[in-house]
């Protein structure tokens, strides 16, 4: 099994400000040791490590943890896609095999960035050089994202965290019809993953998740949806373990094949070209 959604960090107080008071629990340093006896336990056998800094040096961070942990079968990193620069750069960052993509923190971005011709440009390049691009919304950008996904044809996308639907209030009416629209593109995928931190830490309900996995499942089936912890992020509500059962307790009402697509093989396929 592999899970396709996982940070490390050196915690820093400032780059880190995302990480308020409230998240105590995870202003830590996390790297790939603190996940092997977890994931010994649950028979994970590998991670795609996702960058938490938007900084090429974070590529050089992840790069060298994936040389010392076998665990880290792929990484996604940053790289200034809007750069005149940006070729030269995906070709430099081309001869390390275990970057198998890039992403950029959308959510922290508005409509105009996010439909910059300078961004669509940047992400048009990247299926030269056989790159994924995970998308990071909330869900009230969506819209803008449908739109900007709409201009790059042929690119292989990945929405991370089910596209962040407001798990703790339950308004899914607009999420769901997105989400339906932004699936009709088969070149896009979606992770399960990220969803105690869009709930009520504490206070989740189990039928709170179960109904956001329902419309993803429902609009980019078995075939399209990976398996991902957004760990240590999720530690903020509860253990891995319980993220994990939770998951496997939804998707036990698949077939053990689709359970392999889920768990494995989609991922494979998207991120390691096996």
């Amino acid at each position: 099994m592999i899970d396709t959604h996982v940070h490390f960090w050196n915690f820093d107080p400032v780059r880190d400000n995302w990480i308020t008071d409230e998240m105590q629990v995870i202003r830590n340093d996390f790297s790939p040791k603190n996940l092997l006896r977890i994931y010994n336990d649950l028979q994970i056998t590998g991670c795609i490590a996702v960058q938490a800094s938007q900084t090429e040096e974070e590529n050089n961070f992840l790069l060298s943890l994936a040389e010392q942990n076998d665990i880290i079968k792929g990484i996604v990193g940053w790289v200034d896609l809007r750069s005149p620069n940006l070729e030269e750069r995906l070709t430099y960052w081309k001869s390390f095999s275990k970057i198998k993509g890039w992403r950029h923190v959308l959510q922290a971005e508005n409509s105009d960035f996010i439909l910059s011709k300078a961004l669509i440009n940047g992400i048009k390049k990247l299926k030269d050089f056989n790159y994924t691009y995970d998308l990071l919304v909330y869900h009230n950008q969506l819209p803008e994202l449908i739109q900007m996904v709409d201009q790059i044809p042929d690119q292989p996308f990945v929405l991370d965290h089910c596209g962040k639907p407001d798990v703790k209030k339950q308004d899914l009416k607009a999420w769901s019809k997105n989400i339906q629209t932004l699936a009709e593109n088969p070149l896009v995928h979606c992770k399960i993953s990220g969803l105690f931190a869009a709930a009520d830490w504490k206070n989740w309900k189990e039928e709170e998740l179960f109904n956001c996995f329902d419309v993803i499942f429902e609009h980019f089936g078995t075939e399209r949806v990976m398996y991902g912890s957004d760990w240590p992020v999720m530690l903020i509500s509860r253990p891995y373990a319980d993220w994990f059962n939770l998951v496997q307790k939804y998707t036990s009402k698949f077939s053990a094949a689709e359970n392999q697509l889920i768990f494995e093989e989609n991922a494979r396929r998207f991120y390691l070209n096996s």
